[in-house]
C-alpha cells in the first residue's frame, strides 16, 4: 500500500468525522432494570401504536422468553404478529421475510427482541418497509438508506453487540458468503429496553463471547482515531464494568447485578464504537463470520488480542489508559499496555475460548483478506492504516491445523 493511499484514508476519515459532528448523538430512551420489559408495551401504546412486527430467533421462542412480553400486549391492547426465523448471521432472505410479514399484516411499528442478529435482521427489514425499490445490496456502505424507520424498540438478550444504540446494521449474502456493513443514523434505535433478566438464561460460552464483543466494541473505539470526549468516556466506562464483571457472569449466570452491568456495558460500548467506528478486529471477524459462520462475538474475542499486539508502540498509550482504569500495573506504558492485552488472552483462556479457528481454509484466504481491507478501508479510522499484506499475516496467524 502506498503512502498517498494511507493519505488519502485519513483524509476520508477526518472528512467523516466532521460530518458526524452535525449528526444527532442523544441516547435512545430507555427502560432500565429487572423486569422492565412488561413497561415496554405501556411506551409503545403512549406513542399511538396499535400493531407491531416482533423480530426473534426459534431459540428464544423456544425459551419463553417473549412471553412476559406477550402478556403485556396483549393485555394492553396491542396487536402484534412474529418473525423468528433470524438466522445467527441475518441473511437477504430473512430480511426480505420480515419486510413481508410487516407489510401484510398492516404493521405500524417493531420490536427488536434478541442477541444482535435480531437487532441486524429487523433494522434492515424496517429499512427496507421504507425503501421498498432499494434492494438490501444497494443499502451497503454509509448513508444509503436515509429514511427515517418506522418506530423501533431495542430489547438485547445479550450484553454484547450494543445494537440497540448503533446506528449499523450487518447482513450476510448467503450466495457469496459476504458480509455487508450499513451504515445509517437512521437505523439508530430511538427506544431501548435493558433488562437483565432476559439475559439470565445466556449459556457460559454465549455470556462470555458477546461480553468480549462488548469489549472489542469499547477498545476499538478507543484506539482509534474519531473520538470525542463522549465516545472516550463511553469507551473508559464501559471496559471497566466488562472487566469487573464478565467473569461474574460467565461463572454465576443468576448473578442479577453482574448482568445488569454488562448490559449497561454493552450499551456504553455500543455508545462508543457507533460514532468512533471499529477498526481491523471486526474487518475481519465479519468476514470469517460471513465465509464460515463463525459466531461475531466468538471472532471479536480470538481476533482482539492478535491485533492489539500486531498495532504494537502505535497503540501503548491508549492501552496503558485502559490499564490504569481496570486496575493493571506496569512500570511504562508498554508494560502496562502489554500486560492489558495478555489479560485479554487470559480471560479468554478463562472462559474456555479457543486461540484460533480450525475453519480457515488456504484456498479462502484470499478472499477473506480482500474483502477485509475493502471493509476497513478507506472507513474505518485505525490506529495503523494494513493493506492486504498485513491483514493476511493477522488470518494465517488464527489458523489451528486439526
Amino acid at each position: 500500500m502506498t503512502n498517498l493511499q494511507k493519505a488519502f484514508y485519513r483524509v476520508y476519515q477526518k472528512v467523516m468525522f466532521v460530518f458526524m459532528l452535525f449528526l444527532d448523538w442523544s441516547e435512545p430512551q430507555t427502560l432500565t432494570g429487572p423486569g422492565s420489559i412488561k413497561k415496554l408495551p405501556a411506551l409503545i401504546k403512549e406513542k399511538g401504536l396499535s400493531k407491531v412486527l416482533i423480530v426473534t430467533d426459534k431459540g428464544l421462542m423456544g425459551l419463553g422468553l417473549l412471553n412476559g412480553l406477550f402478556d403485556e400486549l396483549t393485555k394492553t391492547g396491542i396487536g402484534y404478529v412474529v418473525y423468528d426465523g433470524v438466522q445467527p448471521n441475518p441473511s437477504i432472505e430473512n430480511i426480505e421475510e420480515a419486510r413481508a410479514m410487516y407489510v401484510e399484516n398492516g404493521c405500524q411499528g417493531i420490536i427488536a427482541f434478541g442477541g444482535g442478529s435480531p437487532m441486524d435482521c429487523a433494522k434492515i427489514a424496517a429499512a427496507r418497509v421504507v425503501r421498498p425499490n432499494k434492494p438490501v445490496e444497494k443499502m451497503r456502505g454509509v448513508m444509503k438508506i436515509l429514511h427515517p424507520l418506522p418506530p423501533f424498540f431495542a430489547v438485547p438478550t445479550t450484553a454484547g453487540t450494543g445494537s440497540e444504540t448503533t446506528l449499523a446494521a450487518v447482513v450476510t449474502n448467503t450466495k457469496t458468503h459476504e458480509k455487508n456493513a450499513c451504515n445509517d443514523p437512521v437505523l439508530r434505535p430511538k427506544y431501548a429496553v435493558l433488562d437483565p433478566e432476559l439475559t439470565v438464561g445466556l449459556p457460559p460460552h454465549i455470556t462470555s463471547t458477546t461480553g468480549m464483543d462488548a469489549l472489542t466494541h469499547a477498545v476499538e473505539a478507543y484506539i482509534g482515531k474519531s473520538n470525542v470526549k463522549s465516545t472516550l468516556d463511553y469507551a473508559e466506562r464501559a471496559t471497566k464494568m466488562i472487566f469487573e464483571n464478565i467473569e461474574t457472569a460467565y461463572n454465576d449466570g443468576k448473578n442479577i447485578e453482574a448482568r445488569n452491568q454488562m448490559l449497561l456495558a454493552s450499551f456504553y460500548a455500543g455508545m462508543a464504537f457507533t460514532r468512533a467506528y471499529v477498526g481491523y478486529v471486526h474487518a475481519i471477524a465479519h468476514n470469517l463470520g460471513g465465509q464460515y459462520g463463525i459466531p461475531h462475538g466468538l471472532a471479536n474475542a480470538v481476533i482482539l488480542p492478535v491485533v492489539l499486539e500486531a498495532y504494537g508502540e502505535a497503540v501503548y498509550d491508549k492501552l496503558a489508559a485502559l490499564a490504569d482504569i481496570v486496575g493493571i500495573t506496569g512500570d511504562t506504558a508498554a508494560d502496562k499496555a502489554k500486560a492489558f492485552i495478555a489479560e485479554i488472552y487470559a480471560m479468554n483462556e478463562r472462559m474456555n475460548i479457543p486461540k484460533g479457528f480450525t475453519q480457515i481454509k488456504e484456498e479462502d484466504i484470499p478472499v477473506i483478506v480482500e474483502r477485509a481491507v475493502k471493509e476497513g478501508n478507506p472507513l474505518y479510522p485505525v490506529p495503523v492504516i494494513y493493506g492486504k499484506e498485513e491483514i493476511e499475516k493477522i488470518v494465517r496467524s488464527l489458523m489451528i491445523t486439526e
